[in-house]
């Protein structure tokens, strides 16, 4: 008798924990949220389309997004290569090895990846910004952000996109759905109206003819009214701010990426008063530096993510998401 209930017990036991998980077959479905870093899954609390999914932009395909039928044009910087992306460089010997010989771990990856680089994109729309990206110019981003907040997830944060020059090995980035910043703000009146009160709204030069955004009927609003002046690398240029939901979502966004990658600072750069800097860092200084950063930061001749782009409101958004202090 005491055999037949200590057998009933344990097959009762192991049929509740069988009950409670999956059943072969069984489909798991996603919540729309995750982003992905060396294959696996990662809340964010904003919707994100990941290259796996019908809708999403696929940067490990080695044909074009929007002409199927053509392979990619040979990238100068790996000839004869037709991957959009590649490995992470100058890793210390013993993690190069295991890396090549059984492939990235979480762990491995959190001990690399503390930067992450901001662009704007100068195409207006995220599906623009794919083209031209990865269809002609033959580069990569981990992350694009549509005008209203959508993140597309192009590649697994283990790879090596191509979007940041010296910064590629330690980054991921995000491409940012604006018309960037310019000596005039006339350089992008026809991406922009104002309504009644005077409040810039986003609007598509007729031949754009399909934006890609996910949203129906989406107006996207500048979250600032006046546009933006500031001086980037010597540059003084104007720009209309980024969308709410732009600002919303890369909240979410830098909130899930530092919770993942314990060593990304949850900080942009900042001078000896404590602003952003609006300067290109040394060699030694891109070296020594975690954190938020600019593409301008990386390189000389680029001014983005631009003047308005507002980072104290991103980094104290994310620092509210972890409860951390402000």
């Amino acid at each position: 008798m005491h055999w037949v209930t200590h057998g009933l017990t344990g097959f009762l036991m192991m049929a509740m924990v069988w009950g409670c998980g999956p059943a072969p077959g069984d489909r798991l479905a996603r919540c729309g949220d995750e982003i992905v870093a060396a294959g696996q899954f990662f809340h964010t609390g904003t919707p994100v389309v990941l290259w796996l999914d019908s809708q999403g932009y696929d940067a490990y395909r080695c044909r074009r997004h929007f002409e199927p039928s053509e392979f990619m044009p040979t990238n100068p910087a790996a000839p004869g290569n037709p991957n959009r992306y590649g490995t992470r460089h100058g890793l210390c010997e013993g993690l190069q090895e295991q890396i090549e010989g059984e492939g990235w771990t979480l762990e491995n990856l959190q001990e690399v990846v503390d930067q992450f680089v901001i662009h704007y994109d100068v195409c207006g729309t995220s599906r623009t910004c794919f083209k031209v990206l990865h269809d002609q110019r033959g580069l990569s981003v981990q992350f694009m952000l549509d005008v209203d907040g959508t993140i597309y997830q192009t590649l697994d944060l283990k790879e090596r996109a191509w979007h940041a020059g010296t910064a590629n090995d330690r980054s991921v980035g995000v491409e940012i759905a604006n018309m960037g910043a310019h000596p005039s703000i006339k350089a992008v009146a026809e991406w922009y109206e104002l309504d009644e009160t005077g409040w810039p709204y986003l609007t598509f030069p007729s031949r754009i003819v399909e934006t890609g955004i996910r949203t129906p009927d989406f107006v996207g609003r500048s979250a600032r009214k006046e546009p933006i002046k500031g001086t980037i690398n010597g540059r003084e240029l104007i720009q209309y701010d980024f969308t709410n939901e732009q600002y919303h979502a890369l909240i979410k966004l830098t909130a899930a990426l530092v919770s993942v990658f314990p060593k990304l600072e949850l900080d942009a750069p900042r001078d000896a008063d404590g602003n952003v800097r609006m300067d290109v860092f040394s060699a030694d200084e891109l070296a020594d530096y975690s954190g938020l950063l600019g593409h301008y930061h990386v390189t000389k001749g680029k001014v983005d993510p631009g003047p308005a782009f507002n980072w104290d409101r991103v980094i104290r958004g994310a620092r509210r998401e972890l409860g951390m202090s402000l």
